[in-house]
This record gives structure tokens, C-alpha cells and sequence, in this order.
């Protein structure tokens, strides 16, 4: 058995033990990694993964030559900092947009979705920790601009991202995850919203997430190494 199959088995095996709700969780491979060559793409199509995500448009777009027909098998997932001009590049085939990080972002997808007919799967991005490295909305300025949002007729927006703050102190990490569940409880109810998704969890973190109710995980190097 490879690696890459003895690791899948083993993230799914996780799913089933530490998710409250196994059934609901996604795997996304990240697939970013100079060292994710076609063969390692196979074989997790292979395991039954089909939803990849990626962070930066042009190596979404090598991904998509390396894998030539094969391409239209794969969910492709945007899960990195996406600039407005880069929108019309991936608005044709992305599944879904996870990063949404500010109201004109969201409303450059809505109108090139608008344009080809399309409606977009999105989540909007949180930042939690506060931490100038990561991406996210602020949450003050989330919730100004969520009557802005929800009126964005070619947005899709199924749920919210997050990524954990940089420390080994599982007690903040955990902390994090718990705090995101709740902000999607609390949209619910007041705005009357649908929230479903909570993506939250990578290689190093993931356990705690699917504790914490994470219906999408984002999984790289753990897939590889």
C-alpha cells in the first residue's frame, strides 16, 4: 500500500472517530505542493477523493494541465487569498470559493457568476486569530456587511472558514474552531441564514476541528509526507 492511500485511510479513519457528525465531513486535498505529481493526484482520485483545493490561481491552472481530461473529474476548491482581477480566470469550473474576505471580492464573483449564468458555492473567511499573517474578515466588519452579502443573488454562500491561530496551545486552537461554530449558530438565527458548512482543520489540527463540528477539512502535507 502507498503512502498516499495509507494516509487517506488514515484521515478518513479520524473522520469516523472524532467527528460528531462523520457522515456531514468532507475531505479537500490540498494539492499546492511542488511535490503533488499527477501519479499522487491518481491515486487519490483513486481513494475516492475528488474535491482539491488550491491557493493561488496560476497553480490551480497547472494543476489543470497536468491533469488533462482528467481535470473534469475534480471539485476544485479556492482556498487561498484571491485577488478581484483573478475572479474571471477560475469563474468558468471553480466548485467552490472559500475565502471570501471582503464585500467587494464578493460582489467582483457575483457579477462575472451573473454573467456566464452561474451560481458559486461560497464560504466567507473569519479571522480569528487576529494574526496579520492570515487572511479573513474581521468579525465587526463581517457582520456590518452581511445584509450586503446575503443580497448577492449569484453567491451561494453555504458556511464559513477559518484558520487556527499560529500555536501549539491546543486550548486556543480549540478555542478558535469552537468560536466559529458559533458565529454561523448565531447568523442562523438572526439573519435567518442557512449556514451549513464550518471548514476548519488542516494536517496539524484537524482532530480538534472535527471535534469542534468542522464539516470540511483541509488536508495537505498529511496526505504526502
Amino acid at each position: 500500500m502507498s503512502t498516499v492511500t495509507e494516509n487517506v485511510q488514515e484521515v478518513l479513519a479520524d473522520i469516523k472517530k472524532y467527528s460528531i457528525y462523520p457522515e456531514r465531513v468532507k475531505l479537500v486535498a490540498v494539492t499546492k505542493y511542488p511535490i503533488v505529481t499527477k501519479d499522487k493526484l491518481e491515486e487519490l482520485m483513486k481513494n475516492g477523493i475528488f474535491t482539491f483545493g488550491e491557493n493561488r490561481v496560476q497553480v490551480l491552472e497547472e494543476k489543470l494541465e497536468l491533469l488533462g481530461e482528467e481535470k473534469n473529474k475534480i471539485k476544485w476548491n479556492f482556498i487561498g487569498n484571491l485577488q478581484k482581477n483573478k475572479v474571471k480566470y477560475i469563474i468558468n469550473f471553480i466548485d467552490m470559493i472559500q475565502s471570501i474576505n471582503k464585500l467587494s471580492l464578493a460582489q467582483e464573483i457575483d457579477k462575472r457568476a451573473g454573467k456566464i449564468g452561474r451560481k458559486i458555492d461560497v464560504l466567507i473567511e473569519i479571522n480569528l486569530s487576529g494574526e496579520d499573517s492570515k487572511e479573513g474578515y474581521d468579525l465587526e466588519e463581517f457582520y456590518k456587511d452581511i445584509p450586503e452579502l446575503i443580497k448577492l443573488e449569484n453567491l451561494n454562500i453555504c458556511g464559513l472558514m477559518t484558520m487556527a491561530p499560529n500555536t501549539d496551545d491546543e486550548n486556543l486552537i480549540r478555542g478558535s474552531f469552537k468560536k466559529l461554530r458559533e458565529i454561523k449558530e448565531e447568523v442562523n438565527n438572526k439573519f435567518k441564514n442557512n449556514l451549513t458548512e464550518l471548514s476548519m482543520g488542516m494536517s496539524g489540527d484537524y482532530k480538534i476541528a472535527l471535534e469542534e463540528g468542522a464539516t470540511i477539512i483541509r488536508i495537505g502535507s498529511k496526505l504526502y509526507e
